[in-house]
């Protein structure tokens, strides 16, 4: 059986065990200050007051007024602890989610909103640590003092005890009432924010199209759409509240006023004296704001709770691409690539990608894959540095299935570009070193040359310059020549690049494919095409046609056996052909 997600946080509190006992205890002095001052009243009032006795007044008033001090001290003492335990714990879980999503493969995120895991990221761990920080400490401190209390509230007269804990037995109906009903309505707030913080993002990534598009209006009512669904919820929560907080308040108001009532009786009939009642109204009086409280705490565990769960969803699912237990780590590769009987298809998916794929790329040899859309190409390049497994059969490099290989060690050995460069808000050389913290700065200039990006040095402060939020700051292709310089960097064994020249203008695209030329000449490369003038840079060519490699073979070779293949060299050539006029108007 699962245990409830708030009890799970557990080990995340652990570190700071000590800082709990410490904030316990400080909880403990400060109500066993606050609750001896209604005695030292009771003393003043039965004693020196009736008596006269002037002398033994000032005395008693500085007792209090230490009591109050130390009260004071140790409810500072206790937030001081509350706010290191708190945050710290707040930190070491949000690492650990942190940590959890960069591990879980590209197949999780594709399913998954990002504004959703936004949203458990940031405002359902706030939400956490706020139960933890003040819902469970005054939990702790709100029952000691309760039962401390009605412990003394016994002592000075017990049929007034009795009526006063009676009085409270309607909370725990009313407070399991409020929990069932809470608890969905503050999981479909959480759920909305997440919703909402998605359009926001969405947004943001794609303002340029939403302006370019006039879609300004349309993405603005979408907005409003789920701001007013987020609104909805979160008034059914304050009605919620709205009905339970007033009768919380009620109660201890009731129990005042019985105890005024009945304890007055009480003196008169001398089964109560004056200061005992002073004493016990002052201690009822410590029960009201335990007693208000208690909303509060209870919405506040159910948001929590709602928030854990949350995250626990995130945290519970098990990554599927990830290194064995008797993995082994490739030190040095020759770069022989290998596919054997390849299948793939999309996690959710029941329609095949690839279909018995069988291909070999022999080390130093650059292989082009060509086809039509969806023909396979992009999948068969993302089983090498496993962002996905295969579903059947084997990739396997110098020898090893690449799923028995240390992940680390197998994307070391693979450099990767894509057709959708994407840049870190970071500096260029932040960029160029993602995959290869260790090359030199001999290594980074290569690239840069390799990829004709000589551009950086003219940027503002050169490498060090930000490229801002997904490099939106360069143009398409200075992003592409940035993203072929990082997969190039490290002289990985094999480069998978797909189709890693398309932003490019003719001219850099020259002067990129010859000095890709001499790069390529010692490495194993896997390059998707959809450029005809991209085939130079193949030893050999393979074609895919729905998912199966149809044929391999050299440019000339497969001009001369295949139709398809020279069907895809006239629609691959299309965009660089000179316009026939005459040609289009008939």
């Amino acid at each position: 059986m699962t245990a409830p997600p708030l009890w799970r946080v557990r080990p995340y509190l652990c570190p700071y065990r000590w800082q709990l006992w410490a904030m316990a205890g400080a909880s403990v002095l400060g109500v066993g200050a606050a609750i001896t001052v209604p005695h030292v009243v009771r003393r003043v009032v039965d004693g020196p007051i009736p008596d006269g006795e002037r002398s033994a007044i000032l005395p008693l008033a500085s007792l209090v007024l230490v009591l109050g001090l130390f009260e004071a001290f140790a409810a500072f003492l206790r937030r001081r602890l509350q706010a290191r335990s708190a945050t710290g714990f707040e930190q070491a879980f949000r690492d650990d989610l942190y940590v959890h999503l960069q591990r879980l493969p590209p197949s999780f995120h594709d399913e998954w909103q990002s504004g959703q895991l936004l949203s458990r990221a940031m405002g359902d761990l706030h939400v956490i640590r706020r139960f933890i920080s003040f819902g469970l400490v005054m939990t702790v401190v709100n029952t000691i003092t309760f039962l401390v209390v009605i412990g003394l509230l016994a002592r000075l007269h017990l049929a007034l005890a009795t009526l006063v804990g009676a009085s409270l037995l309607p909370l725990a109906v009313i407070s399991s009432r409020f929990r069932s009903s809470y608890r969905g309505v503050a999981r479909q707030v959480q759920d909305r924010q997440g919703d909402l913080a998605t359009l926001v993002e969405e947004a943001a990534a794609g303002i340029r199209v939403i302006k370019a598009f006039g879609r300004q209006p349309a993405v603005e009512a979408q907005f409003a759409d789920g701001a007013e669904r987020l609104r909805a919820s979160a008034l059914e929560a304050a009605r919620l509240q709205g009905r339970f907080w007033p009768l919380i308040d009620l109660v201890p108001n009731l129990a005042l006023g019985t105890v005024l009532l009945v304890g007055g009786l009480a003196v008169g009939n001398g089964d109560l004296t004056l200061g005992g009642l002073v004493a016990f109204i002052s201690l009822v009086l410590m029960l009201v704001w335990p007693i208000e409280s208690l909303g509060r705490i209870l919405a506040d565990a159910q948001e929590a709770s709602a928030a854990a769960g949350r995250v626990f969803e995130v945290l519970d699912t098990e990554p599927d691409i990830a290194d064995r237990t008797d993995a082994v780590s490739l030190e040095a590769s020759s770069g022989l690539l290998r596919f054997e009987g390849v299948g793939f298809r999309h996690p959710g998916s029941d329609r095949w990608t690839l279909r018995g794929v069988d291909l070999e790329v022999r080390p130093g040899e650059t292989m082009a894959l060509v086809g039509g859309a969806g023909a396979g190409k992009t999948a068969l390049l993302q089983l090498v540095p496993r962002l996905y497994d295969v579903t059947e059969g084997s990739v396997s490099l110098d020898g090893h299935d690449v799923r028995s290989l240390r992940l680390a060690a197998l994307r070391r050995h693979v450099g990767v570009a894509f057709d959708d460069p994407l840049l870190f808000s970071a500096s260029v050389r932040e960029n160029l070193l993602l995959g290869s913290p260790d090359a030199t700065e001999d290594d980074v200039e290569a690239a840069i040359d390799i990829a004709q990006a000589r551009f950086v040095h003219d940027l503002p402060w050169g490498l060090d310059t930000r490229v801002g939020e997904q490099g939106l700051t360069l143009s398409g292709g200075q992003r592409q020549r940035l993203a072929l310089a990082r997969a190039v960097v490290g002289r990985p064994a094999v480069l998978v690049l797909d189709d890693p020249l398309s932003s490019l203008d003719i001219h850099t695209e020259a002067l990129v494919e010859r000095a890709l030329a001499h790069v390529l000449a010692g490495t194993t490369a896997l390059i998707a095409v959809h450029r005809r003038s991209t085939l130079a840079l193949a030893d050999r060519i393979a074609f895919l046609d729905g998912g199966r490699v149809t044929a391999v073979g050299t440019h000339t070779e497969l001009v001369r056996a295949e139709p398809a293949y020279r069907r895809w060299l006239g629609e691959a050539d299309w965009p660089r052909r000179p316009v026939d006029r005459t040609e289009m108007a008939s």
